[in-house]
């Protein structure tokens, strides 16, 4: 892979993004309020909740918190959504 090329996201990655903008949907927030929640830029929540890009282990955890989302609940199913459950 060349220097500075992200991989594109896996199916888990996306089933997170998925399982994100669920989260998104249920609390009202659009992504550009969800990004100043958490510190990041409108772009860079863009860009991942379109799969472009992963979202990171920290930025999931941050989510979240704000979004007072169980973190283990939210991956559980995104696993399970990968599954076809």
């Amino acid at each position: 892979m060349p220097a500075g090329k992200e991989p594109e996201p896996g199916a888990f990655a996306r089933a997170v993004s998925d399982e994100i903008r669920h989260a998104l949907t249920r609390h009202r927030t659009s992504g550009a309020q969800l990004a100043g929640m958490i510190g990041r830029s409108k772009s860079y929540v863009s860009k991942r909740l379109r799969n472009e890009s992963s979202f990171t282990a920290n930025d999931v955890e941050a989510i979240c918190r704000v979004l007072g989302e169980n973190l283990l609940q939210l991956l559980t199913r995104a696993i399970r959504s990968m599954n076809g459950r």
